[in-house]
């Protein structure tokens, strides 16, 4: 039995470059039920940007913003609106992490360093995957503060009701033509990944457009990761719509796990989420398809849910539009049953969707 080069605890957080942290905090509070945590910025000595620290559960984002024309983060939304630039991962060395995967070929973003305050010490590096993406070690067993040391505890000054997002369930990128092998490559060398599954364009297509997919996994399963590329098709698929206009490889959508699904995504109706939309002839057979299953058909249909079933269990997922101007960043809501699998059954229902919006975009 091969030892774990690389254990991971989980998702630590997710940080997104955002063009105003401030208004992209509320959206998440009033929406998606996100609590804001902590906050960093120049009254925390930080000089050059902002950050807002928002949690549910197990689920910790961070949007940032610049505060100079001209920087890191000012350049990223230019070129890519707002979009996700650190999945960072929880591990118990930061440093044993980092050397592990540099010494495999990592390209470094980030060396080892060592922030303290009052509450302890945070150790972080971290290093490039594809586009401008990075992973983030993140070693906090020795740290009690809100979040990191430069930022102070806040409390959400609306009144917040969580809607049941428990963790990070994965991530998905988009990598451009002929490269997604190159990063499964890298997961799997660099990082110790599996190779978990694998879908060709005979299981993601329509008529117009296909695309494939891999899908990796750490050690024990907690962190995965499926790296999408378009395929040949007679139109633009949703891979290369991404690329056009994220001008790179990049997060594609971010699946969030619950409990109550159909409480969530009622919830998140309520407060203004948009979400693709089936056809209704989906729900005609898919009891045929899925079997028996404990939710009531109907309101499952009403919302728009998704059902699919491997030989583990069933799932329901459901995905948003995406959640800024350009067409890039969405997220996708997903309880499992007992289910391991990623809704293989939903594929060619979805992508149909996504057409449709192409098609009322211009971008098809």
């Amino acid at each position: 039995m091969t030892t774990d080069f690389l254990p991971i605890q989980g998702t630590d957080y997710i940080e997104f470059y955002v063009g105003n942290s401030k208004q992209a905090s509320l959206f998440y509070q009033h929406c998606m039920g996100f609590e804001v945590i902590a906050y960093g910025g120049p009254e925390t000595g930080i000089r050059d940007r902002v950050s807002y620290v928002l949690q549910q559960d197990k689920i910790r984002f961070v949007l940032t913003t610049s505060l100079q024309p001209e920087s890191e983060i000012s350049n990223h939304v230019k070129k890519h609106g707002d979009g996700v630039k650190v999945l960072a991962l929880r591990v118990d060395d930061a440093t044993k992490s980092f050397m592990a995967t540099t010494l495999r070929g990592a390209e470094v973003a980030s060396e080892p360093k060592t922030i303290q305050d009052e509450f302890g010490e945070v150790m972080t590096a971290s290093i490039k995957t594809y586009g401008e993406t990075w992973h983030t070690f993140v070693e906090r067993k020795n740290y009690r503060g809100p979040f990191m040391p430069g930022f102070k505890p806040v409390k959400s000054s609306l009144q917040i009701s969580p809607i049941g997002l428990k963790y990070v369930d994965h991530c998905v990128g988009n990598a451009e033509l002929g490269q997604m092998d190159r990063w499964v490559n890298f997961y799997e060398n660099v990082m110790g990944f599996k190779l978990l599954i694998t879908f060709d364009d005979k299981d993601i297509s329509t008529e117009y457009s296909a695309l494939m997919s891999k899908v990796v996994s750490n050690g024990n399963g907690y962190i995965k990761f499926p790296i999408n590329e378009p395929a040949k098709g007679k139109k633009k698929s949703q891979i290369e719509e991404y690329l056009d206009f994220y001008h790179s490889a990049g997060v594609q959508h971010i699946a969030i796990a619950t409990d109550d699904i159909i409480f969530t995504v009622d919830e998140l109706r309520k407060r203004g989420m948009e979400f693709l939309k089936v056809p209704d002839i989906y729900y005609h057979d898919v009891l045929g398809r899925v079997g028996v299953i404990n939710e009531n058909l109907e309101e499952l249909r009403k919302l728009n849910i998704l059902i699919d079933r491997d030989e583990e269990g069933y799932l329901l997922q459901i995905f948003t539009k995406p959640v800024q101007d350009r067409p890039t960043l969405f997220f996708e809501i997903i309880e499992r049953n007992g289910a391991k699998s990623f809704g293989k059954g939903n594929f060619k229902a979805l992508f149909e969707a996504i057409e449709l919006e192409q098609g009322l975009r211009g971008n098809l």
